[in-house]
This record gives structure tokens, C-alpha cells and sequence, in this order.
């Protein structure tokens, strides 16, 4: 709880950073719940480039001087950065008052039946006035659906079957595939036409091969030339002169 506050230069009342906790050291993820959260965080920052965001896992928001901090799996908030001294203390974890806003999208990857992704949290993100509330069950804890998106609208969630995030110009899919090693079905970032925001490996491995296509038609233009210049000497021309 927050139970001491200090006044800034602007006389608006904060909470004092010296008296929050920003980070406890806990370790809470399982394998597949931390590399789901790597691909999608990382894949907004290396394809993400509309706006300036903030994207992270694991990071706490303190959003009430009145309640303790809150742990999304992933959040992303946009028109912010990272603040320039990030361990200074007021600047560890996001901090409303510090960023001036809410976060626009949670994700909450479930493991299992205790983190009240339906009910207390979903409850604290409608009061925090987050756009889109995303809640991915893929081992179905929850019920039948493995992936549940919510939407404010006014003052209250409601779900739909929307994958396309208007408010913050990005999709939501599900894609078979691989992802540092490990072969699965993953939730993954897209456009509107339904392309994937690629990762860093992604888009190397697409250099890659649009590198190996220029070679290849290099080499094929080559071939060419010098056909072309051995049917000249068999009619008596020089290519050299040409």
C-alpha cells in the first residue's frame, strides 16, 4: 500500500517512489508462459515502428495510490518511452503518474486456475480504463475458448470476436510455427492484411534469402553474358569490341 505521498513542482499530489515496492525478485513464469511473452514483446520492437510505445513482461503498473502494483504477463502503452535513468527508483516499473497515462493493451497468458484472469484482474483493468483486455488460455483452464479479447467500451469490457485492435493498430492471431528452437502453436502480433510482425531472426532470415535471390540472379545474368559472347566468337565477332 501506498501510505505516504509528496507534493511535486506542479502541486498535484504523487505517491512517494521511495515507499513502493518495484520489484520482489519472484520468479513466477513456466518455459512455455516466458518464451511466449519474448516473441511478442520482442517482436513489437523490431517491427512495431508507427509510434513511439513502451511494450514489456513481467513489469509492474502502480495505477492508484491506493492499491499495490499490478503484474501483467505483457502490456503495451503507446506515445511512451523508456524514462532515461530507468533504475532510479521512480522509474523501475511503470509508474501512472510518471507516464502521464494507462497502458492501451494487457495480455494475460494463463497457467493456471488462481490468477482470476476473469474476475479480479479482468475487474482492475475495466477500472484502469485499458483499451483491450487480451486473456490467452492455451491450456484451457479458463473453459473451452483459448483466447478471450475484451474491448472498453464506456466504462465496461465487453468481449468480441474482433482480432483487429483498432485503438492501437495491430491484430492478434494464432500461427503454427517455430520460435527459438521450440516448435508450437503462437499467439503472434499482425496487420491488418494478416502479415506477422516479424522477429529479429525473422527478418534476418528474410535478408537472408532476399540476398541469396540477388546472388542467384547475378550469377544467372552472368551465365547469360558469357553465352551470349561465345555465340558471337562462333560467328566471327569480337564481344570485346562490341
Amino acid at each position: 500500500m501506498v501510505e505516504q505521498l509528496i507534493i511535486n513542482n506542479d502541486n498535484f499530489y504523487v505517491p512517494d517512489a521511495n515507499q513502493l515496492i518495484t520489484e520482489d525478485d519472484t520468479p513466477v513464469d513456466n518455459f512455455a508462459s516466458a518464451k511466449q511473452q519474448r516473441l511478442l514483446v520482442s517482436s513489437l520492437y523490431t517491427s512495431f515502428q508507427n509510434q513511439p510505445f513502451l511494450a514489456e513482461a513481467n513489469v509492474g503498473i502502480y495505477h492508484s495510490d491506493k492499491q499495490p502494483q499490478i503484474v501483467p504477463d505483457i502490456f503495451l502503452s503507446l506515445d511512451v518511452q523508456s524514462p532515461e535513468n530507468w533504475w532510479e527508483k521512480q522509474n523501475r516499473c511503470y509508474m501512472v503518474w510518471q507516464f502521464g497515462k494507462f497502458p492501451e493493451l494487457v495480455i494475460e497468458i494463463v497457467s493456471n486456475k488462481e490468477g482470476e484472469e476473469l474476475g479480479k484482474k479482468l475487474r482492475i483493468y475495466e477500472q484502469m480504463r485499458v483499451s483491450y483486455y487480451i486473456v490467452y488460455d492455451p491450456t484451457q483452464q479458463l473453459g473451452e475458448k483459448t483466447l478471450r479479447v475484451y474491448e472498453l467500451r464506456g466504462r465496461r469490457y465487453f468481449e468480441t470476436s474482433e482480432n483487429w485492435l483498432e485503438q492501437v493498430g495491430l491484430g492478434i492471431t494464432f500461427w503454427q510455427g517455430e520460435f527459438e528452437g521450440r516448435q508450437d502453436n503462437w499467439l503472434r502480433w499482425c496487420y491488418q492484411d494478416g502479415n506477422l510482425l516479424l522477429t529479429g531472426d525473422e527478418r534476418a532470415e528474410q535478408e537472408r534469402q532476399r540476398a541469396e535471390q540477388e546472388r542467384q540472379r547475378a550469377e544467372q545474368a552472368e551465365a547469360r553474358a558469357q553465352l551470349l559472347a561465345e555465340r558471337l566468337r562462333a560467328m566471327g565477332i569480337d564481344p570485346d569490341a562490341l
